[in-house]
């Protein structure tokens, strides 16, 4: 049995697009709102990782170091 997902709500925005690209997304039939959609959704989920590699640049710098200099931490339990 699967949960039923929350209702997606739904707000209107006023985009600028290339009349070119707009004209001929339209041509192919295509959903213009859905394929902004993917796009926008694609744009926050890179932004989100930039965002937190950088955050956690120092953290992931300072484990690398760790392992540069002890090796894995459970090394000796690799199978390979």
């Amino acid at each position: 049995m699967s949960k039923a997902s929350a209702p997606v709500i739904r707000k209107a925005a006023s985009v600028s697009l290339d009349a070119a690209l707009l004209d001929e997304a339209r041509a192919l039939d295509l959903d213009v709102s859905s394929a902004c959609e993917r796009g926008l959704a694609e744009q926050v989920a890179e932004t989100r990782a930039d965002r937190w590699r950088r955050e956690n640049a120092e953290a992931i710098a300072s484990f690398n170091d760790y392992v540069e200099r002890n090796g894995l931490p459970l090394a000796r339990y690799r199978p390979f």
